[in-house]
């Protein structure tokens, strides 16, 4: 398998370099470009063909945010998984990143061994949905008064509804088929299935779409 293609994306010469040492020590990934801004950003990912980009939300001139949302609607980056990084306690960004077309989210005090497997897991097409901080974060962004009530679309059959609220959960397809009797399989494609009709690009839109459209409650979660 050929490597995974890592942009990096930060402000801070010394936190890319740092990112680009721990990134580069994994014998399945390659930093393939280092961007100081997110305009930077969106350029590099197309001339570097990179399979991801670690997206810091904070930097001059065009933010992560922004640079994030032109990734995602640019055609020929169809393939480019983005991941932000963020200081949960103060960033009041977060959601606005998924929104935006972000993969999933991680602190910047994540442990080295867990970033690589985040990349990994973004890289692969997954979304990087945590029970713990993700969960609390968008529940507590969703709560806020300036978030439409859009209504819950009348396509999804009760099944589905479930397992739209496991994966705001944060459960994975394995949890998610134990928690309601189903085979791995099953859980999966049923997810695709909800994904599809409800025009999310991954599980990370799925939630945001979940929340917005109603069908899951803010609160409702096992956090």
């Amino acid at each position: 398998m050929r490597p995974v293609r890592v942009l990096l994306a930060d402000d801070q010469t010394l936190v890319r370099a740092a990112f680009a040492m721990l990134v580069e020590s994994a014998p399945d990934m390659v930093v393939v470009g280092q961007a100081g801004t997110g305009a930077e950003a969106v350029d590099l990912a197309r001339t570097a063909r990179a399979d991801l980009v670690l997206m810091d939300i904070r930097m001059p001139g065009l933010d992560g945010i922004e640079a994030t949302r032109r990734i995602a609607a640019d055609e020929d980056l169809a393939g480019v998984r983005v991941l932000v990084l963020t200081t949960y306690d103060t960033d009041q960004h977060i959601v606005d990143a998924l929104r935006a077309g972000a993969s999933g989210f991680l602190v910047k005090d994540t442990r080295p061994a867990d970033l690589l497997d985040a990349i990994r897991t973004v890289a692969a097409g997954e979304a990087l949905l945590s029970p713990g901080p993700t969960a609390r974060l968008i529940e507590r962004f969703l709560r806020s008064p300036s978030v439409p009530a859009t209504g819950g679309p009348e396509c999804l059959s009760d099944r589905e509804r479930q397992v739209l609220t496991l994966v705001a959960q944060g459960l994975n397809n394995t949890e998610i088929a134990e928690a309601l009797g189903l085979s791995p399989l099953t859980a999966k494609t049923g997810v695709s299935r909800i994904m599809g009709k409800l025009g999310a690009r991954d599980r990370a839109q799925l939630v945001i779409v979940g929340y917005e459209s109603g069908l899951v409650i803010p609160g409702s979660m096992g956090a």
